[in-house]
């Protein structure tokens, strides 16, 4: 029996997708790439295995991994994320979808400018219905920190109306590097995605990598 749920990462031959695919798969959990191009997906899944990873990666079209896998990642773009949505809908009834989406509008992506509706997470909460657990998660970590070995030293904070689902992405969280911290409800990803803004300013402004964000007067073993 397997005892690791499959994740699927829609965009996870993007920066931010990339580094989380590597690093679940290093913690052992079978991975899919998911893209709207089936051969890219299967493209940059050939290069982890390869490299001899403890699981094969494989990769699908974003649809097709969707409905294959236990847990749903989405790390699109903004842009990218209605039409994503739009096409898992089915696909994810009764699964956990965890959204990593930030509302940036470029050029002025230092600048908070959510959407009317409050934040991505809260889109996708809306858009795909009551069955679908959403926990909006990794918003606030950089890409280049995913990518690198060893622990992250900054936190994930993790929203959702769902307690279990809130408890099992901070487990998936902590066996990726990172200390995952529970947030409370959908409603409150409006003020983390808005933080990454707010971050990617600061990055900016004192000229350093990947700012991120810890929450202080927590023992690790407050998390478990």
């Amino acid at each position: 029996m397997q005892s690791k749920p499959t994740i699927a990462v829609l965009g996870g031959t993007g920066a931010l997708g990339s580094g989380l695919v590597k690093r679940w798969a290093q913690a052992g959990y079978p991975v899919i790439i998911g893209s709207r191009s089936a051969e890219k997906a299967q493209e940059s899944a050939s290069a982890y295995s390869a490299a001899s990873q403890p699981l094969a990666v494989r990769g699908m079209q974003t649809a097709e991994a969707a409905q294959q896998a236990d847990i749903v990642v989405i790390a699109v773009p903004f842009s990218n994320h209605a039409d994503t949505l739009s096409e898992i809908r089915q696909s994810v009834q009764g699964k956990i979808v965890i959204d990593a989406v930030v509302p940036l509008v470029p050029p002025k992506v230092s600048v908070v400018q959510l959407p009317s509706e409050g934040s991505a997470s809260i889109i996708a909460q809306k858009t795909l219905g009551e069955a679908v657990r959403v926990v909006g998660a990794f918003h606030n970590v950089g890409a280049a920190k995913l990518a690198a070995e060893g622990p992250i030293e900054c936190d994930v904070l993790i929203c959702g109306d769902d307690k279990e689902a809130r408890e099992l992405v901070a487990g998936i969280t902590r066996d990726a590097g990172m200390r995952g911290v529970e947030a409370g409800p959908i409603a409150n990803s409006v003020a983390i995605e808005a933080m990454t803004s707010i971050l990617i300013g600061i990055n900016r402004k004192y000229k350093v990598d990947c700012a991120g964000i810890r929450i202080t007067g927590l023992d690790s073993s407050d998390l478990l």
